[in-house]
This record gives structure tokens, C-alpha cells and sequence, in this order.
């Protein structure tokens, strides 16, 4: 493979971790303003009109005659459809630091089913780097108090099941790299969250009677702000370079980086919420990184894997 193109992808996989830190404050805001399932409309409407510009200008070609569309359509049930909605119900039942405990063993999760479905082959340091690396995440929020509470049990899975999600995404988005390009995953995924959130927050609302306030959000601007950035920034970016890096390196490798976001999410609270930094933040941080550059850096002296032929994720 080109180091040109290796440069990239890991170039892209620690922007993705940032923005996806960062992803959590705006998060947070913008559920100050209007309930998790407008969130999630509002968030999958703006990356899907900013992407339906280029495409109706012809700017970017997407074609999708004759390509694996179920298998596409399946990859938008994991990812944003079942991640999202696994996300959102699974902490109405759970914390957000139990959250990102259960989070952190993504990597872990994506290897296995990577090592399964596509024969993705990792050595034994790397998967001591990649455990190094959810531990460093598991450390910091035990250290500050956090414990998993076993009575949200319901709460557990369904963030357990993010994971699966997730790693089924990566596996599937790896897969599917030889058949779409980038931008035509990245807009039929945004297209397919958006469709189906708005369907179901309509819904939602019109059940309950409150259908007038559907669009009440959109009176804030602090919320505008935060819906873009969630949308085109955490949502379309994240997905276009993340099917990119997926192209170029293996699941397991770029899963690791996930944890970064972690280190972001502090810095981001420190910095705009005035969260005090510990020592023990630190000490995980150091333990993520370590994780994250020890399983790539061995990976390096493997030969690059190649893309997973077509049928290897086919039932």
C-alpha cells in the first residue's frame, strides 16, 4: 500500500477520535434544547442536505446500479440506525460514564468479529495493546468513582449492544469498501438515518399530541450549532473518513482509536466546563495512547491486509 495513503488513514482515524470527543459536548447541549429523537433528526438532516448539494451539482457521482444494496442497507441498520437507538434507549436506563466504560470495549469486540468474518490476523502484543488501551479507559472512570451497576442491567445491554453494533459496522463498512466508494456509503447512510428518525420522532409526536413542537428547537441557535456540528461534522465527516480508513487498514486497527476520544472528551470538559484534570486522567491517557500505538506500530510490520472479498459477511 502507498504510505501516502497509510498517512491518511491514520490521520483520519485521530481527527475522527476528536471530533468524536468533542461530539459528547455538543451532544449534551443540544439535548438541553429538544429530546434525543429530534436530536438525532435534526442531527441526520443537516449531514444529509449538506451532502445532497454536491451530489445534485454533480460535484460528487454516486451511482448504486447493480452494487449489494441490502448489504449497504444492513450497514445503515448498525450504523446510525441501531447504534443510535441502542444509545439513546440504553441511557434513559444507564449512566453516561457506564456508557463509556462499555464503550471502551468496542475495539476489543471489533477485533473478534474481524478475526471472524473477514480472517483479520493480529498478533498477540497487539491484542495486549489494544486490552492496554480499554484499560486505560476502564481506569480513569473507576478512579473517578464510576462502578457498573449491575440493577440497569437493561441499560447495560443495550450499551453492550452499541458496541456489537458498531463493530459489526466497521466489519461490514471494511467488506463493502471494494464495491462503494466513500461517498456513496457516507450518503446512503445519512439519508437512511434521516428518513427513518424523522418517520419515528413524527410519529412520536404526533401520538402524543405535541406534533407543533416539532420544529421548536430550530428557534435556538445555540441548538442550530450544535445540530450542524453533530450532523455534518460528527455524523458525515466521521462516516466519509471512516469508510476511507477502512479501505486502507484493518477493523481491528482503526477501532482502537475510538478509545482516543476518551482523552478528547476531557480535554473538551477542562477546557469549556472547567473539569478538574487528575493525575489518574493522566496516567489512563498515557495507557490509551500506548494502546493505540502499540497495535498499529506492530501492525505496521505485518503486510497490510487486503479488503475481505464480497462474500465474506454474506448469510
Amino acid at each position: 500500500m502507498p504510505k501516502q495513503g497509510l498517512k491518511l488513514a491514520y490521520s483520519f482515524a485521530v481527527l475522527n477520535a476528536i471530533i468524536i470527543g468533542f461530539s459528547f459536548l455538543f451532544t449534551k447541549v443540544a439535548l438541553v434544547h429538544a429530546g434525543p429523537l429530534d436530536t438525532l433528526t435534526f442531527r441526520f438532516a443537516a449531514s444529509f442536505a449538506v451532502m445532497s448539494v454536491p451530489v445534485a451539482l454533480g460535484w460528487v457521482k454516486v451511482s448504486y446500479r447493480g452494487k449489494p444494496i441490502g448489504r449497504a442497507l444492513l450497514l445503515a441498520a448498525m450504523y446510525p440506525l441501531g447504534f443510535f437507538t441502542l444509545q439513546v434507549f440504553g441511557l434513559q436506563r444507564a449512566t453516561s460514564a457506564e456508557g463509556g466504560i462499555l464503550y471502551a470495549f468496542t475495539p476489543v469486540v471489533t477485533m473478534i468479529i474481524a478475526s471472524l468474518f473477514l480472517k483479520e490476523k493480529t498478533t498477540l502484543l497487539q491484542k495486549l495493546c489494544i486490552f492496554l488501551s480499554v484499560f486505560g479507559v476502564i481506569f480513569i472512570f473507576v478512579m473517578k468513582g464510576t462502578r457498573i451497576d449491575l440493577s440497569n442491567m437493561t441499560g447495560i445491554v443495550l450499551l453492550f449492544l452499541t458496541c456489537l453494533a458498531f463493530a459489526g459496522y466497521s466489519v461490514l463498512a471494511r467488506s463493502l469498501s471494494s464495491h462503494f466508494s466513500p461517498a456513496e456509503l457516507s450518503y446512503l447512510l445519512m439519508g437512511t438515518g434521516f428518513a427513518t428518525f424523522l418517520i419515528i420522532s413524527l410519529t412520536a409526536h404526533t401520538a402524543s399530541g405535541t406534533l407543533g413542537n416539532f420544529l421548536s428547537p430550530l428557534k435556538s441557535g445555540t441548538f442550530i450549532l450544535s445540530a450542524l456540528y453533530l450532523g455534518v461534522i460528527a455524523s458525515l465527516v466521521t462516516t466519509l473518513t471512516s469508510t476511507y480508513i477502512l479501505s486502507k487498514i484493518e477493523a481491528s486497527l482503526m477501532s482502537v482509536f475510538s478509545n482516543l476520544s476518551t482523552i478528547v472528551s476531557i480535554a473538551a470538559g477542562a477546557f469549556f466546563l472547567n473539569e478538574e484534570i487528575t493525575v489518574y486522567h493522566v496516567i489512563g491517557s498515557i495507557l490509551i495512547i500506548a494502546g493505540v500505538i502499540g497495535t498499529n506500530l506492530l501492525g505496521r510490520q505485518k503486510k497490510a491486509a487486503v479488503p475481505a472479498p464480497a462474500r465474506s459477511l454474506q448469510h
